[in-house]
């Protein structure tokens, strides 16, 4: 067993490793200000930015589901990894040597699951790399070629060959170290009758990585006559490889994706390929499925769900094609970005036009020109015989009736009255009145109805309505002007440490009156109080996290430590503001109890007693007086 990874070995790992450099393999970020940045957050589902990454702190906090903490935590969180499989992820890319407390580097065999099946594709790509400029593959390169994709196409996409024997490169990672069991568990391998077998033979092989560029499974097509599996084969269901939540091509292209605002969903490898080749950047694919929820929480992280986004699809025109418009139709609302399809003249797919019309003509189909809703609705109507009454009826009752889904009453409207349109009907409220009637049967049923938010297909970001929800851990009264002086002191404290030492590290806990906020300025004294911090505020951050004594204050914590300060001009004076504000409420507030307790005791007071409590009173007033005349000079 591995011992525990030495503590100035994980130092220098989170040191190492920039927090934005990380978060930027799965979202978009932008600049939030005060040094911060901000992204749609990827622990949960929103429309509006509320994920927050502080670089200098080397921390994260999501404002809405209260997740946070530094760059560990993060990867930890979205990978699903343990503390010590994420150290070792980070060292390994940052070049670092781990050492560990019980003696020793760590052995291969020793480092957990994920980084262990990681590796093993790793490897197994670099096999099947070789293996295409083998005499064996020549019809694999033969199958490129005749597509369009030379030498150099195959090396940037790391498109290579399975051979055909039974285990050759099952018997090759065995000698790089791995277990039969880990082959089994990667979907590299599978069961034979004497042991563990290849799964991909005799096919031209995609590796499939996830957004953070790791190779996680691979898309293998059938190229020889005499192999009876399917067309397509990609790595079955693992701890490491869900198809639902992959999309080929993503790692090549998300930084073009979120900087354009602009993705391109294709159907296969060779059309990503011809994309790419092509100059369209942005496109990506589904490995075998369809396109559906989790795939569009990838995107809308790239995407931002800014107004002017778009998402555009390349389906077949035939009815599979058709199908897949329709129940990509049913998720659109679930973008903020608008959405397009484009279908090649005589239904070509980006591979075939590239190859038939050029790199130009690919460039063309992905310009977006035909909404998604209006296709989806068009290939309904089009069923139907449009010149008799009843067929126009039929039309307007099916498709009404994916109209009236549409969540967004103003978008519902919109819809409606072009479906009037395509169906033949001059009545347009007549139409938008059948819809009303439908979505509102759908809501006695107790499913979603319209809800306000989501604008015309315009362009203007989408505001969804939704019942607040309360965050977890204690309740703060935010409207106390009390709990916002002292929510803003701990954050110069923890932010800012140089504008509130050494005055702050004299502060008591019970100065802070709400109760979490007093866990926090604890923390902070357990850490060795704000004037640690002025020297190495990350040191400083990680030994105030490391004093948290439960999740709920570790998250606050976060929380603090990257929210943006209220203020213009965050200088000595707004610091010395709030240092005042906080000492001179908590000396207002024993100068009330002192004389409450005078007051209830009244004559039954001790001389000597009531004395003590006078000269308090009026030393307390005096100190109050005195914070309200200079201010922080008095402190």
């Amino acid at each position: 067993m591995a011992g525990r990874i030495n503590d100035d070995d994980v130092k220098a790992v989170r040191d190492a490793v920039p927090i934005d450099a990380v978060v930027s393999e799965y979202l978009q970020l932008r600049n939030a200000g005060g040094g911060n940045l901000k992204g749609l957050c990827p622990f949960h589902d929103e429309k509006s930015p509320s994920f927050q990454v502080s670089p200098g702190k080397g921390l994260f906090h999501c404002f809405g589901c209260q997740e946070g903490g530094d760059t560990i935590a993060f990867v930890m969180k979205i990978d699903h990894l343990t503390f010590s499989e994420t150290v070792e992820r980070l060292a390994a890319k940052a070049g670092i040597t781990l050492r560990y407390e019980e003696g020793g580097y760590n052995p291969s065999h020793q480092r957990g699951e994920r980084i262990r099946l990681v590796e093993a594709h790793k490897i197994a790509a670099d096999f099947y790399r070789e293996q295409l400029n083998g005499p064996e593959a020549e019809i694999g390169r033969r199958f490129l070629a005749e597509r369009g994709f030379d030498q150099d196409a195959a090396a940037h996409f790391g498109v290579g060959y399975s051979p055909a024997g039974w285990d050759h490169l099952t018997r090759y990672l065995r000698g790089k170290g791995f277990s039969d069991k880990e082959l089994i568990s990667s979907g590299i391998s599978q069961d034979g009758r004497r042991g563990p077998v290849d799964r991909f033979r005799g096919r031209l092989m995609w590796p499939i990585s996830d957004t953070s560029g790791d190779i996680v499974g691979f898309g293998a097509r059938r190229l020889r006559d005499d192999d009876n599996g399917p067309k397509y084969l990609n790595t079955p269901e693992t701890s490491i490889y869900k198809k639902s939540q992959v999309l080929y091509g993503i790692d090549l292209a998300k930084k073009d994706i979120a900087k354009a605002s602009r993705a391109v969903v294709v159907e296969g490898y060779t059309d990503v390929m011809a994309c790419h080749l092509a100059g369209v950047t942005t496109a990506i694919a589904t490995c075998g499925t369809a396109f559906g929820n989790d795939h569009i929480k990838i995107l809308r992280r790239l995407l931002m769900d800014n107004g002017s986004a778009r998402v555009i699809f390349t389906f077949d025109g035939d009815a599979a094609g058709q199908k897949a418009a329709l129940r990509a139709f049913e998720d659109d609302q679930k973008f903020a970005a608008e959405t397009y399809i484009a279908i090649a003249p005589d239904n070509m797919d980006p591979c075939d036009l590239r190859l038939a019309k050029g790199d130009d003509a690919v460039r063309d189909l992905v310009e977006p020109r035909t909404p998604l809703f209006e296709f989806a609705l068009r290939q309904i109507v089009g069923r139907y015989d449009l010149e008799t009454p009843a067929g126009r009826a039929a039309a307007l009752d099916e498709a009404a009736a994916v109209v009236a889904k549409i969540k967004t009453s103003s978008v519902q409207r919109e819809v409606a009255v072009q479906l009037a349109g395509f169906v033949g009907i001059l009545d347009q409220e007549f139409v938008v009145h059948r819809v009303n009637q439908l979505a509102q049967w759908a809501r006695g049923r107790g499913e979603r109805g319209p809800a306000p938010g989501k604008p015309s297909r315009g362009g203007a970001p989408q505001h969804q309505i939704q019942a607040p929800t309360a965050p977890p851990g204690p309740a703060l009264n935010l409207r106390s002007p009390a709990h916002r002086t002292e929510r803003e002191l701990l954050k110069l404290a923890l932010q800012k440490p140089a504008l509130v030492s050494p005055a702050f590290d004299a502060y008591g806990i019970d100065e802070f009156t709400a109760p979490p906020y007093a866990a926090v300025r604890q923390c902070i004294a357990e850490a060795g109080g704000a004037e640690m911090g002025v020297a190495e505020t990350r040191d400083y951050l990680v030994q105030v996290l490391d004093a948290t004594p439960d999740d709920t204050v570790r998250k606050l914590v976060t929380e603090l430590a990257v929210e943006v300060f209220h203020g213009k001009s965050i200088d000595e004076t707004y610091a010395g503001e709030h240092l005042v504000k906080v000492r001179l409420r908590a000396v207002d507030r024993r100068i009330d109890d002192v004389q409450s307790s005078l007051a209830r005791l009244g004559s039954n007071v001790a001389p000597d007693h009531l004395a003590a409590a006078q000269n308090e009173v009026w030393v307390l007033q005096q100190y109050a007086q005195s914070l309200r005349s200079h201010g922080a000079a008095a402190l």
